[in-house]
């Protein structure tokens, strides 16, 4: 069960961490910034942490989701398509809601929390990761 929330977690959230970067680069909206950024936590946030250092931080909350996508299966709800695709859209969408707290507290230039550019990238990344979410537990 871990092996599993860990493989889900690891494609679900490299996948959302490729498009905002993409995103990024392309359009100069700063989703990728905003997604990897941890300068608002105290002691860890005024490191100048490398770059890979900044993806396992983004991993971990991945491979929670994907432990909890997991553990649901296993434990709680009855394993049905119509199952799968409802908690990965949920997982994604509460994930999704944290636009607002990562634009309020960032210190780095981020997105505005009315740019509804940044918002819009923001969400189908979070739809993304959701299919991505459901589409790897059905693979593994």
């Amino acid at each position: 069960m871990i092996r599993w929330g860990f493989w889900i977690g690891t494609t679900s959230g490299l996948v959302l961490g490729f498009y905002m970067s993409l995103v990024e680069l392309v359009t100069g909206k700063k989703v990728y910034t905003l997604l990897m950024n941890v300068d608002f936590i105290p002691v860890i946030g005024s490191i100048e942490w490398p770059v890979a250092i900044e993806w396992l931080f983004h991993l971990i909350i991945s491979w929670i989701i994907g432990f909890l996508y997991v553990y649901a299966f296993r434990r709680v709800l009855k394993d049905t398509k119509r199952n799968r695709w409802s908690l990965a859209l949920i997982l994604s969408a509460f994930a999704a809601t944290s636009y607002v707290p990562l634009t309020l507290l960032a210190i780095k230039e981020i997105p505005a929390l009315t740019d509804s550019a940044a918002i819009l990238y923001w969400l189908i990344g979070h739809v993304l990761y959701a299919v991505v979410l459901k589409i790897s537990y059905y693979r593994s």
